[in-house]
């Protein structure tokens, strides 16, 4: 892996900066890469613009920004709007149907539609929905264990809600993987 770039956007209140970090963590911390995460969110505590950037390489990361990501997940139509001409050709792109009306029609990236709010109102909220994201972005990411994933959620959410972000983290996962398979089937 030379440099691996992920962009995660939506609006403050999302979990947008949780899962970056969390991501970044896992990767730095459990997986032996480097990384960086950057943040850019409006002045909203919620609903306003919310951008995280996570860049991974084996080697060092001298620009720590996304250039083209290889991966954008994007939680609003706003989102993908705005980040969808920066996903390479080749790229893979996550949204929530449920917040994202109209995805562009390019058939150089695969798109994984997944209900991310839906889930996470069945597992305990829509304040879960960062983790049903996680999840299913995690299954596109086979060089990273999931034993990976839930060490960098345990350490990274607060303690009395570590059951609840896994279940929902495992959920995601489970639909991303049946997605993955239904392509390859």
């Amino acid at each position: 892996m030379k440099r691996y770039e992920i962009r995660i956007a939506g609006f403050g209140g999302q979990g947008v900066v949780t899962i970056g970090r969390i991501l970044g963590t896992t990767i730095s911390m459990y997986e032996g890469k480097n990384s960086v995460n950057t943040q850019s969110y409006g002045p909203e505590s919620r609903g306003g613009a919310c951008r995280s950037e996570v860049v991974i390489s084996d080697g060092e990361i001298f620009y720590p920004r996304v250039r083209m990501a290889d991966i954008l997940v994007a939680l609003s139509q706003v989102a993908l709007d705005t980040y969808i001409a920066d996903l390479k050709k080749g790229g893979i792109l996550i949204v929530d149907p449920g917040a994202v009306e109209s995805v562009p029609d390019r058939k150089d990236i695969t798109i994984f539609r997944v209900p991310t709010m839906e889930i996470a109102q069945k597992v305990g909220g829509v304040k879960f929905q960062n983790m049903i994201a996680l999840g299913a972005l995690s299954t596109q990411m086979d060089w990273v264990s999931q034993a990976s994933f839930e060490r960098g959620i345990s350490e990274g959410v607060p303690s009395k809600t570590i059951t609840v972000n896994l279940e929902a983290f495992r959920k995601g996962r489970e639909y991303g993987k049946n997605q993955s398979e239904k392509r390859k089937g």
